[in-house]
């Protein structure tokens, strides 16, 4: 009797032990700090054997979270093979204008124009890249600096019929074209020479004096050309990332029951069921085992009795 309780309490320990691991082992947790990714879309072949999920992520998206498990559905049990990546350019466009300056020897227009092309080639900081167009009415011409030159200035100015060679009657500066200069040299010619006690006296002189100095000017050294060009630049920008996973199919067998979505996340009883099934045998045989003790104890008495 002793024996046979020891053995129904040992079967109820093993259920309680056996159906919370079962259940553990069911429904096992997904990885922690891991989101998960959904598909965009979902291609099934015609005969169901193949069945693809795409998935288009960001960069800042992690492809792990992207389900890899079996899974059965319309009567095929899926399983991956593959899982492809691909990278999915994005095209980016604006209108932009670039603002040019260059410079110039001449400031004449169509010199001007010879430095600018009507088109050109620009590449922005964020490397977009396009043909722009010059606009004709930004163009405009400065001038970029100021330089300076000197020159010496000489002039010679004669002064005849004078009577002695005396520099009193001499100038000592003089304008010319809008500049003053300064007395330098005096060269003296005679004229009018007179034969005395059979000397030449010259009775007449002629001054020819040379004026000096400088003259400074200033110049354009050059000049400065800007201009607008305006057009739309554009890039390639590849900011998404397509990954494929690629799953095959094999037909369920009929005599296998399809596992529904509703059946598979509940509860199995079964995992309480059966271990409590076994408790209960244990215990009917018990019990009727006591029974039958029972009833031969009785017999006995009453055999006993007479």
């Amino acid at each position: 009797m002793k024996r046979m309780l020891s053995l129904c309490a040992a079967a109820l320990c093993l259920t309680l032990t056996l159906t919370p691991t079962a259940l553990a082992a069911d429904f096992e947790p997904a990885a922690p700090n891991t989101k998960v990714c959904y598909p965009t879309a979902i291609v099934r072949s015609d005969d169901g054997t193949e069945l693809k999920k795409i998935y288009d992520l960001s960069p800042e998206d992690d492809p792990a979270g992207i389900p890899r498990s079996d899974f059965r559905q319309d009567g095929f049990h899926y399983t991956l093979t593959d899982l492809l990546k691909q990278e999915l350019p994005e095209n980016e466009s604006r209108q932009h204008t670039e603002h040019v300056s260059i410079e110039s020897a001449k400031k004449d227009m169509e010199s001007v124009l010879a430095l600018l092309p009507q088109e050109r080639e620009f590449i922005t900081d964020d490397g977009l890249m396009g043909t722009l167009t010059l606009r004709l009415d930004t163009v405009q011409v400065e001038p970029s600096g100021y330089g300076s030159s000197t020159k010496q200035l000489s002039v010679k100015r004669s002064y005849p019929n004078l009577a002695e060679q005396d520099t009193q009657y001499i100038p000592k500066s003089i304008e010319d074209g809008g500049k003053t200069l300064t007395l330098t040299d005096i060269q003296w010619q005679t004229d009018n020479t007179a034969n005395m006690d059979g000397y030449a006296v010259a009775d007449r002189y002629t001054a020819v004096a040379t004026y000096s100095g400088s003259a400074t000017s200033s110049y354009v050294k050059g000049y400065t050309v800007t201009a607008d060009y305006v057009g739309t630049v554009s890039r390639i920008a590849l900011n998404r990332v397509r990954y494929v996973a690629i799953f095959e199919g094999t037909p369920i067998q009929p005599t296998e029951p399809a596992e529904t979505p509703a059946t598979a996340s509940a509860f199995r009883w079964s995992y309480v069921l059966i271990p409590i099934g076994i408790v209960a045998a244990a215990g009917a045989g018990v019990g009727g085992a006591l029974l039958v003790k029972h009833r031969k104890e009785n017999a006995d008495e009453e055999e006993t009795a007479e």
